[in-house]
């Protein structure tokens, strides 16, 4: 160990000395000779392995400060101070006639190469274990360096690929769906022709029997008896058969087509993956980063901590590392400068005098899960009680759980240390680590045991190209909420809902939700929710903030290929993105958590919800968006008349005869109905009579559109409980008209 440690202090010393460094070259050549010393001495006293620490660290800063172009006339950090007077020299090339930056550009890529802008930073096709022990093979392994601002541009067009690919899934669909309609279709034709050739049939029977009378011995063929008609009923049905086969055909067609687009989804989504493992670095590429600041911390203020990360060989996309590196830097200075006691502190609790951090991390599906714990004291929750109320963050006296105390350390400018100094003091840190955590499309958890440490725990997605997303749906919009923010879905009856508007939250396992509608939250607050027997409610969680979330539809979850929204969009507070569906929608990736945090109604939970949440259980119904139901068995009619009622407004739903609107009614309670006469399995007199006798149902409006205007049809209708006859053709006002009056609510545009 000591060997390969001289070879690579070795190799260090002529690379920079190449470079023209030649002080960071004297500073080498003094850690090797230490090192050495140290080796020949066959034992290692703790003093000097600190020195030889303390040596790397400013060797590791200095190769740093070099890369990121830095020169003298920026000042040095305190870690350097007490480090030999040859530490300085070198943060600009030894020989001043000489240009820095070609210096700086032949130096070997393992002491200093300089670090290009983001746009043009190499990334490494091929990285090499993280693992000390590192075989040969794979060590000796051909590498290739290509432009990060390339890799990106391949991943996003990699991701351009999945877009293309759902919008032919989705082609594929509505030629299904169309293909299926088109199959009942033929089965209604083919058992209408069935009817007209049984009457062909009974008029041939009683020509036939004319025919045997006139004529005895003779068959009606032999005397050309068949009328037109009845050529025409037989040419039906071999048209009727023949378009059969035609729409089977196409079902097979289609079949085959599926399987080639399953089979493409499956290379397309090996490629990403594939693409997606380049811009993966492992994450023990920071540890020695983060060792050092921890050894710097605790020296400075004078305790001592051990730094041990497992799961270093994970890797995370380098985006969401980058970013991260920061907060945990600061976090592991909260955790040695707050969190650990003194050593004489740790000694009377009876711990060892050197207290321990343990950094994890691991993978989970599609999140990485960062924790940090370590054993020291853990909150002094009464000291925060203080704090805030000196600051105004609580009242005097004012009741606030544990939880709430805790997460006061969030809050911008929240700092319990006695005095500022350059590791603490400020209380700019822990917000910024919750904002950062929160713009990546992650969370963040604490725990604080008294006495035994605190323990933090970062949720963050595997990669900011691709992630996994929650499709919903409010009006005629729709929207993707990240995956990762989801802790339950619930689908609650109309009585649970109303009672959650009147208290406004939502408890699961032993957590307060505060509820809203999301519409109201995007700035819709004339926005009302669709009736239905069961609504859906989305309990989402970012960091320590929670809300209950009620949506119309939910259209699953999927994977989504994250867009950037531009300058624009970006400093809006809860639009985490956008993405492109497969038919070509744009949809804005929300963080309901966020807009609910901005929201005045969850400043507290126990605040009364707005005058439209907080209505009585009995004014339920009034609170939601205007249902009609279309029950028709003509394909156009029921689309045509859709889509009409859907941009008044209303919430429309179809049914093809009776009997599947009546299965409807069982779930869904409709402000009106909107009944054709002529149906299969059930005519809409049967279900106007089916409806008007279930006592649920009796009150419903029915307005019954058909082409039959005869008086009779008409007087029978109002017979059994119509209450207007709108015949066919009818202008487009005069039916809104009676639909917003029957309804009795305001039309939501």
């Amino acid at each position: 160990m000591a060997r390969a440690l001289a070879r690579l202090l070795h190799t260090l010393k002529g690379s920079a000395r190449m470079a023209g460094a030649m002080n960071l070259g004297e500073l080498t050549h003094t850690l090797e000779t230490r090192v050495e010393q140290a080796h020949k001495a066959g034992a290692a006293e703790a003093a000097l392995i600190e020195e030889i620490q303390i040596a790397f660290d400013a060797i590791a800063q200095i190769v740093e400060r070099l890369a990121s172009g830095d020169t003298l006339d920026t000042p040095l950090p305190v870690e350097l101070l007490a480090l030999p007077e040859t530490a300085e020299a070198d943060l600009a090339p030894a020989m001043p006639e000489t240009q820095a930056a070609p210096a700086s550009a032949e130096m070997p890529a393992a002491v200093a190469q300089p670090e290009r802008p983001a746009a043009e930073a190499p990334a490494t096709v091929q990285v090499a274990a993280a693992e000390p022990e590192v075989d040969a093979a794979a060590a000796s392994r051909a590498t290739l360096r290509v432009r990060s601002d390339l890799m990106d541009r391949l991943v996003n067009e990699a991701g351009e690929l999945s877009i293309a690919r759902a919008r032919i899934e989705g082609e594929m669909r509505s030629l299904k769906d169309s293909l299926l309609d088109l199959t009942e279709n033929v089965i209604r034709l083919r058992r209408q022709l069935r009817e007209v050739e049984i009457q062909a049939e009974t008029q041939i029977q009683a020509r036939t029997a004319e025919a045997e009378v006139a004529h005895a011995g003779f068959d009606p063929l032999e005397f050309d008896r068949f009328t037109r008609f009845q050529e025409l009923t037989r040419m039906m049905a071999e048209s009727v058969n023949d378009v059969a086969t035609v729409q089977q055909n196409l079902l097979k067609n289609l079949d085959e087509a599926n399987a080639a687009i399953i089979a493409q989804a499956r290379l397309n989504r090996e490629l990403q993956q594939s693409l997606m493992s380049v811009r993966m670095v492992p994450f023990s590429s920071q540890t020695e980063r983060l060792h050092r600041i921890v050894r710097q911390t605790a020296k400075e203020v004078g305790k001592r901590a051990n730094l041990e990360i497992v799961g270093g060989q994970v890797e995370l996309d380098r985006g969401v590392l980058d970013k991260m590196v920061a907060p945990l830097e600061h976090m592991l200075r909260n955790s040695v400068a707050h969190g650990l006691e003194s050593r004489e502190g740790r000694l009377a609790a009876g711990k060892e005098e050197i207290g321990e951090i343990e950094l994890k991390v691991a993978q989970e599906g599609n999140e990485i899960i960062i924790t940090m714990a370590d054993d020291g004291a853990g909150l002094d929750l009464q000291r925060i009680r203080a704090k805030a109320e000196s600051q105004g963050l609580l009242a005097a006296g004012e009741e606030a759980d544990d939880a709430r105390l805790a997460d006061l350390i969030f809050a911008p400018g929240f700092s319990t240390a006695g005095e500022v100094s350059q590791i603490a003091g400020r209380g700019v840190g822990m917000d910024v680590v919750r904002t950062e955590v929160t713009n990546l499309g992650g969370r963040l958890e604490m725990q604080s045991v008294a006495g035994k440490g605190l323990t933090f725990r970062i949720y963050l997605p595997l990669t900011l190209a691709v992630t996994q997303a929650l499709i919903v749906r409010v009006g005629n919009r729709r929207y993707a909420i990240p995956s990762a923010m989801i802790a339950q879905v619930q689908e609650v009856k109309e009585q649970v809902l109303a009672g959650i508007r009147e208290t406004g939250q939502v408890e699961w396992l032993g957590n307060r939700y505060p509820y809203h509608f999301l519409p109201h939250l995007l700035g819709e607050p004339q926005a009302l929710p669709e009736a239905r027997r069961l609504s859906w409610v989305l309990l989402l969680r970012s960091g320590t903030q929670r809300a209950a979330i009620q949506v119309d539809e939910l259209f699953g979850n999927q994977e989504i290929v994250v867009k950037n929204v531009g300058p624009q969009l970006a400093r809006v507070i809860g639009i985490a993105g956008a993405t492109v569906l497969g038919d070509g929608q744009v949809l804005l990736i929300l963080n309901p958590v966020a807009l609910a945090a901005r929201s005045e109604a969850s400043v507290a939970v126990h605040t009364p919800a707005a005058p439209l949440e907080s209505v009585p259980v009995e004014e339920t119904p009034a609170q939601t968006l205007p249902t009609v139901m279309v029950v028709d068995d003509s394909l156009t009619v029921r689309k045509i008349t859709s889509r009409l009622l859907s941009r008044e407004g209303y919430h429309v739903l179809t049914a093809k005869d009776g009997v599947d609107g009546l299965e409807q009614l069982i779930d869904t309670m409709p402000d009106v109905l909107l009944v054709d006469i002529e149906m299969p399995r059930m005519d809409g007199f049967d279900f106007t009579r089916n409806v008007r006798a279930d006592e649920r149902l009796k009150h419903l409006p029915i307005i019954m559109i058909t082409s039959r205007t005869a008086d009779k049809h008409r007087n029978y209708a109002f017979e059994i409980g119509v209450n207007h006859y709108l015949g066919k053709p009818y202008q487009e006002d005069e039916l809104l008209a009676l639909v917003q009056e029957y309804t009795k609510r305001k039309r939501v545009h």
